[in-house]
């Protein structure tokens, strides 16, 4: 159970809200991640501008270096996505354990107050 009326069921108990610093450290790992992929798409986009200029002989090395700049975007962006699916599945795994019921009671006790006056919060 999450909440109370009085507030946290936790703050009786002592357990109150729970902190992660490492969530906190994965966050500004997460915006370093971001720096390192702008620039490698901006790293991309300077050779593609720049294909126009490059000669026959070079065009292939130029081709290989953009594939292997869209292989490292790709991979970064895949596992960007990997950590959004753990995200999300733990968050959907807290939510699971959370005890909506008295917000429930209270939100149906709410309505029907709100059917029978016809005033809201009445």
């Amino acid at each position: 159970m999450v909440g109370t009326k009085a507030g946290l069921l936790g703050a009786e108990e002592g357990v109150g809200m729970v902190y992660s610093p490492r969530l906190m450290e994965d966050r500004g790992r997460q915006q370093d991640d971001l720096g390192g992929l702008e620039e490698k798409v901006g790293e991309l986009e300077k050779l593609t501008d720049s294909l126009d200029d490059v000669p026959e002989e070079e065009l292939v090395g130029a081709l290989n270096e953009a594939v292997e700049l869209l292989a490292e975007i790709n991979s970064d962006i895949e596992g960007r996505l990997d950590t959004a699916g753990d995200e999300s599945r733990e968050i959907g795994d807290l939510l699971g354990q959370v005890d909506f019921g008295p917000f429930d009671e209270a939100m149906e006790d709410y309505e029907h107050r709100e059917r029978t006056t016809g005033e809201l919060g009445a």
